[in-house]
């Protein structure tokens, strides 16, 4: 058998080799000699056996093909994709047989591919095609890092079972690791890859990655030379991403990664410019590393020239909008120190989307191809003068509006949030709006949002846009059981954030459960052996769905038995059961702007008391019932992210309040329980009588005007208990509240957030005083826990639950009529992923509660700080965990309180 070629490919450029190949033959084609060939080259051979003479040039018939080795494909498709038919006419040796090679080469899938002679009749060849596969990975194993980082390691590879093995695989694997452990400061990482063939199958090669990351190389020192008008320390703040080792660099570490250095440098440059020097520029910069001291040394020469000022500014091009209007926004004036990157900002502000500058204003009033450029035109000494050139454009509308992404999720649902319309004249404003809207339904990953321009047309003044959406998971489940209060307490909710009622007898809508209109059912059950809670509630966002207008009703049962806590038994003939039922319609307006939202509900609770004494109340036998309206306003324009807003504001006033009984029944509170107000009934002896509730009456006893004994004739006071129940028969009481809400972007993700809160409960009647019911519980974890008497619990991390709440004389908590807190939160997130959302925090607050307003200080302050770790998870929800320090005494103390660990489970963010 005669070969014609063998190439053993490893990585190299096969057409190269293969025409240099070619040109050797033709070389020796005359002086037709015997070839045995061995070329060297980019690790390509080329043999020849049996010292078979080339007769160059000589032409064929190709008679057959034969694919010969071990192989997984299709002989046929193996021919096909060499180019080679039965028939044609090939030249031995020539161009026929080098671009079979070639095309067979460049699939990636042979290790060797060898050309053979298998026989010639008169003027056809038959030949012989020997092919080598490479080698697929059987399994992949790491050495020298973490198991939990193998994973992310492997996918980011494509290291999955079946992949072809070749040199490439292996470099771009070995090259990725070695880049991606520098990024995180380890300059020294080497990566080592061996593949080893596997014995138990055939043609598959297990794959050894040793990792040695060695010590991570930080930024010892960044020194600057020829800097006299900034310093070395306002240079080194300019510089957001390169930070050099230091105890106060906590959020950034001092590593060092090339690309955020180059950007660095010209942060550094853009120092210069915002305080005049607009010619400042980096004569040189050089990065050394000191092998000793395992850190690198940087040093940056800068030339710092001359600082200037502005002069004229000047206008062209501008016909919709004035000068007048156009220099208000630009806010530069003649003579001020110039600071080009304010100026640069005020034409086009891009790292805030809705920022209030010159494109903006042209962009959110239809003009999309617009453009705005500031010119120098003259500088004369040390003054700039500058021609705004503006290039408004034809008016632009909205064509084609599409949403993809959304497997669950009805289009109805997501295209009555869209702001941008068809037909309608273009707006950036409307378009951010958008997208805020829909990261606001929480269906929805609010970081993968995007908005994708599509057909812009400048001739017809068109733009199609297409929101591209990344579904997530919206519904909840709380499962929890502890032990507490002396028994095993168990909770179940569930919470469908993206519910269909419309598809509730739609057996195939059942996926396990009808999903996609948006709605929200909410299903709670908590219980232990004293006490039991159901609770239910659903809303619809768009009621009647013509307009934005959300529909909510809930309906919840309480019941609680008291608990002998010496015997550890439950007495279930001691009840406390509540009934709660609310209404509630917000509707969002239009003016001052449509970022408010208008809330009305009606709640009524029901409150049964049998034989149930506790210091809660005053009276163990009786009823309570709570009528209310709640009014509340509420502005919010928060970021996109629910979970983790990066900017905007929530502003919120609200007002609960109960009909004005005292106003209508006729009692006088002044004088309740007052002997003078009973009239005496008796005027005989009655001795061992009855009265209406089966109390014995004595001559002299007080009798109501239902016949009831009231108190009897040698009491100094009417009974408490009894003279409660008729004041709290039905709840009487205003309840105000105001909470402001701001977050502010610091730099990139880092997040501040800066917090305000106060509430008042009062009474119309002062004779008839402020209700127990509805008051405010301050300290702690802020989580509701388990409250019968709708109290509000106030978070004030650093200090005990409830601790900074007044109390009676007997130190019995009777909470707050007036509260106030402040707080400030910086946050960064850790991953903002679907699957998981995680940020750090940490913070500082301070608040106090006072039992009522004569008594209100607001400067008299429990303040406390300290650091927090979040985690959302769509199907469990906010988890948490804070550490806080309390600096001041808790009432009774004096020392401060010092450390209390806080856990969050399901607070809203």
């Amino acid at each position: 058998m005669r070969l014609l070629l063998v190439i053993k490919k490893e990585n190299v450029d096969l057409e190269k080799q293969v025409n240099k190949l070619n040109n050797f033959l033709v070389l020796h084609k005359k002086i037709g000699i015997a070839l045995t060939l061995l070329v060297f080259g980019s690790f390509t051979q080329i043999k020849a056996q049996d010292r078979v003479p080339f007769d160059q040039g000589k032409k064929y018939i190709l008679a057959d093909v034969a694919v010969v080795g071990k192989i997984s494909f299709n002989n046929q498709t193996v021919i096909t994709f060499a180019g080679l038919q039965k028939g044609q006419e090939i030249t031995i040796p020539g161009e026929e047989i080098s671009s079979a090679i070639k095309k067979l080469g460049k699939l990636g899938l042979f290790d060797e591919i060898s050309f053979y002679i298998n026989k010639i009749q008169n003027d056809s060849i038959y030949l012989d095609l020997n092919l080598v596969e490479l080698p697929k990975l059987n399994e992949v194993k790491f050495v020298g890092v973490k198991k939990n980082k193998t994973e992310g390691l492997i996918k980011d590879n494509s290291l999955t079972k079946g992949k072809i093995v070749n040199e490439n695989l292996i470099t771009t694997t070995k090259n990725y690791i070695e880049s991606k452990y520098k990024k995180d400061g380890y300059y020294n990482t080497k990566v080592n890859i061996t593949t080893i063939k596997d014995t138990s199958t055939v043609n598959q090669v297990n794959m050894l990655v040793t990792i040695d990351k060695g010590d991570k190389v930080k930024i010892h020192s960044i020194d600057f030379v020829g800097n006299d008008k900034l310093s070395d320390k306002n240079l080194r703040k300019a510089m957001k991403d390169t930070k050099q080792k230091s105890l106060l660099h906590v959020l950034k570490a001092s590593k060092f990664v090339q690309a955020k250095y180059k950007t660095d440098l010209e942060k550094v440059i853009a120092a210069y410019k915002e305080k005049g020097y607009r010619d400042a520029r980096i004569l040189s910069d050089s990065v050394t590393y000191n092998k000793d001291k395992n850190a690198l040394a940087i040093k940056i020469n800068v030339e710092e020239g001359n600082k200037y000022y502005f002069g004229n500014i000047k206008f062209l091009g501008n016909t919709v909008y004035s000068d007048q209007l156009l220099g208000r926004i630009l806010g530069v004036k003649k003579g001020e120190t110039y600071n080009g990157v304010l100026l640069e900002k005020r034409i086009a502000d891009k790292s805030k989307p809705d920022g209030e500058d010159i494109t903006n204003l042209y962009q959110n009033n239809g003009y999309l191809f617009s453009n705005i450029n500031a010119v120098e035109v003259k500088t004369a000494n040390d003054t700039i003068d500058f021609e705004i050139r503006v290039t408004e454009g034809p008016l632009a509308y909205f064509n084609k509006i599409t949403v993809v992404g959304n497997d669950k999720t009805n289009d109805r649902v997501i295209y009555r949030e869209l702001r941008t319309k068809p037909g309608e004249k273009y707006s950036k404003e409307e378009t951010v709006r958008t997208v805020r809207e829909i990261g606001q339904l929480g269906f929805f990953d609010p970081e993968a949002i995007e908005p994708v321009f599509k057909n812009v047309d400048s001739g017809a003044g068109t733009v199609d846009i297409e929101y591209k959406l990344v579904e997530k998971g919206s519904s909840q489940i709380e499962l929890q059981g502890g032990y507490g209060g002396g028994g095993f307490i168990g909770t179940l909710g569930l919470s469908f954030n993206n519910f269909s009622a419309r598809n509730l007898l739609n057996k195939e809508a059942y996926k396990p459960l009808p999903m996609g209109d948006g709605q929200k059912v909410s299903l709670r059950l908590q219980a232990s052996t004293f006490f039991q809670t159901y609770s239910v509630s659903f809303s619809e966002p768009w009621f009647g769905q013509k307009k934005p207008v959300q529909f909510s009703t809930s309906l919840s049962y309480s019941k609680q038995f008291l608990n002998n806590f010496v015997t550890q038994r439950v007495d279930k003939t001691k009840s406390f059961n509540i009934l709660t039922l609310s209404v509630g319609l917000a509707k969002r307006l239009t003016e001052p702007d449509d970022f408010f939202v208008l809330s009305q509900s009606v709640s009524y609770q029901h409150y049964d008391l049998n034989n149930y004494n506790t210091g809660l109340f005053t009276f163990g036998n009786g009823t309570s019932r709570n009528l209310a309206y709640t009014i509340g306003l509420t502005r919010s324009n928060k970021g996109t992210n629910p979970i983790f807003p990066m900017y905007g504001s929530e502003f919120s006033i609200s007002a609960k309040v109960t009909p004005p009984y005292s106003l209508m029944n006729g009692i006088d509170y002044a004088t309740l329980g007052d002997k003078e107000e009973y009239k005496l009934k008796n005027t005989i002896d009655r001795s061992n009588a009855p009265d209406a509730n089966g109390n014995t009456v004595k001559i002299g006893d007080y009798i109501d005007a239902a016949g009831n004994k009231v108190f009897n004739y040698q009491d100094a006071a009417a009974d408490p208990a009894l003279v409660d129940q008729k004041k709290f028969n039905w709840l009487e009481y205003y309840k105000i509240k105001f909470k402001a809400d701001w977050y502010t972007k610091i730099y990139g993700k880092l997040v501040l957030r800066t917090l305000t809160e106060f509430g008042f409960l009062g009474a119309y009647n002062q004779d008839r005083g402020v209700v127990p019911f509805e008051r405010f519980y301050l300290g702690g974890d802020g989580l509701a826990n388990f409250a019968m008497d709708g109290r509000e619990n106030i978070q004030l991390r650093g200090y005990p639950n409830n601790s900074l709440t007044p109390v009676n004389d007997t130190g019995e908590q009777i909470g707050a009529t007036v509260y106030n807190k402040f707080s400030l939160e910086m946050r960064y997130p850790i991953t903002l992923k679907s699957s998981a959302s995680i940020y750090a925090l940490t913070f500082l607050e301070a608040g106090s509660s006072y039992k009522d307003f004569k008594n209100y200080n607001p400067f008299a302050l429990s303040r406390s700080a300290g650091v927090g770790l979040r985690v959302f998870m769509p199907a469990f929800g906010l988890l948490g965990i804070d550490f806080g320090y309390g600096f001041d005494a808790l009432p009774g103390t004096a020392k401060p309180n010092g450390w209390e660990t806080h856990f969050i489970i399901g607070q809203q963010f």
